[in-house]
């Protein structure tokens, strides 16, 4: 227990008990080994609540009758890994649209296409969701944000006692989805396959996603790489940047970018284990991107984020669109970074508002009427706030 007490997650308890006040039923959906669990029971613990568990075969006894069963219940039903039990989900409609103001479900379960759909489709208007990934910046303790970047944020991963532990740890987690979790929803795709696919991958963390060339040197059709890439997104393993496009004279990028959604994944998939090997990897910068990105839009949780590229050289990490005001954001891990060409040429050919340059120090200042140099835990409180 002592792993999930040492760090509070208030934001999600409280966006977690908001949702349930709101909705009768609140899906609460993340990767594997994120907290989920954990998160559900300290609820139970200030409310009169069941918990079931539908990797428990006593708790899947208790609902061979759902419906009868669960209309004994008084108070909070939470389901734990609620897509081992895909046919629960029609029963819940019916089971919400009934209760009393003060019944409520609370379902947890791994993201997966088919769990999103059954949710969409059965319980539309009556269902609100969290989405949970590992510890991120805001989380811990501003001395331990090295740690966080090289680690990752699964919970078992960051809080492990020595680096050694956290890479077994890793390995197990790395093993385990690909042999099990994946088979349990639904989807016949060989682990080895998968895992060498990931692995490649790793080596295009950042990169404008080149699905023809990935499809050669696995020797798949395109149709497959895609859909390989769809499955990681839906479990929460990467996440995929759509491209923004203006209507200006350059030739622009139409392909998304890919990111890790987790670092210390992606280090395990890249052979890196210690802090010393990260820095001198040539995938370093492209690591820090992704981490710094990653930590943005899971505090901003902003609809709809782009990146924006030129085959010319012009780009832009990270655009966020609030209304008629634009955002950009520029990633550099450099202790004293520069304006660029780049970044000037983003001002103007995209009209933004504000230009952010993210990097690893602690001070902020400006370096031009449009530009601001920012440490990243700044950056994540002006762009949450609103205040930028």
């Amino acid at each position: 227990m002592l792993i999930y007490t040492i760090i509070a997650r208030n934001r999600y308890l409280y966006q977690i008990k908001t949702a349930l006040k709101r909705s009768k039923i609140t899906a609460l959906l993340g990767p594997r080994q994120c907290g989920k669990t954990t998160l559900a029971k300290e609820i139970a613990r200030s409310r009169d609540a069941v918990l079931l568990d539908m990797e428990s075969p006593s708790d899947r006894a208790k609902l061979q009758n759902p419906e009868y069963y669960i209309n004994s219940i008084s108070g909070l039903v939470i389901i734990d890994e609620i897509q081992q039990m895909p046919e629960l989900f029609p029963i819940l409609r019916v089971l919400a649209d009934k209760t009393t103001e003060n019944g409520r479900f609370l379902i947890l379960g791994s993201a997966s296409p088919d769990l999103v759909r059954n949710t969409s489709e059965s319980l539309a208007g009556r269902l609100e969701f969290v989405d949970l990934q590992g510890f991120d910046i805001t989380e811990i303790d501003s001395a331990e944000s090295r740690k966080l970047w090289l680690r990752g944020g699964f919970p078992r991963s960051f809080l492990a006692e020595s680096e050694e532990d956290s890479t077994a740890w890793i390995d197990g987690f790395t093993r385990t989805f690909l042999q099990r979790d994946i088979p349990q929803l639904g989807i016949r795709v060989p682990a080895a396959a998968l895992r060498r696919f990931w692995t490649m991958l790793a080596y295009s963390h950042g990169q404008i996603l080149n699905s023809s060339k990935l499809a050669g040197s696995m020797g798949m059709n395109n149709k497959t790489i895609r859909s390989y890439i769809d499955l990681l997104i839906a479990t929460y393993m990467i996440r995929s940047i759509p491209p923004w496009y203006e209507n200006i004279k350059k030739r622009q990028v139409k392909s998304p970018k890919i990111y890790f959604t987790d670092t210390g994944l992606l280090h395990h998939l890249l052979g890196i284990h210690d802090f010393d090997t990260l820095l001198g990897h040539p995938q370093a910068g492209a690591s820090w991107k992704g981490f710094v990105l990653e930590q943005i839009l899971r505090n901003v949780q902003h609809p709809d984020p782009y990146f924006w590229s030129t085959y010319s050289g012009a780009e832009l990490d990270l655009l966020l669109i609030h209304g008629s005001r634009r955002i950009g954001i520029e990633c550099k891990f450099n202790e004293s970074p520069k304006t660029t060409k780049s970044m000037h040429a983003a001002l103007q050919d995209l009209k933004l508002e504000k230009l952010y340059i993210a990097y690893p120090g602690k001070e902020s200042y400006s370096v031009h009427e449009a530009i601001d140099v920012c440490s990243v835990p700044k950056l994540i409180k002006l762009l949450s706030t609103g205040a930028f």
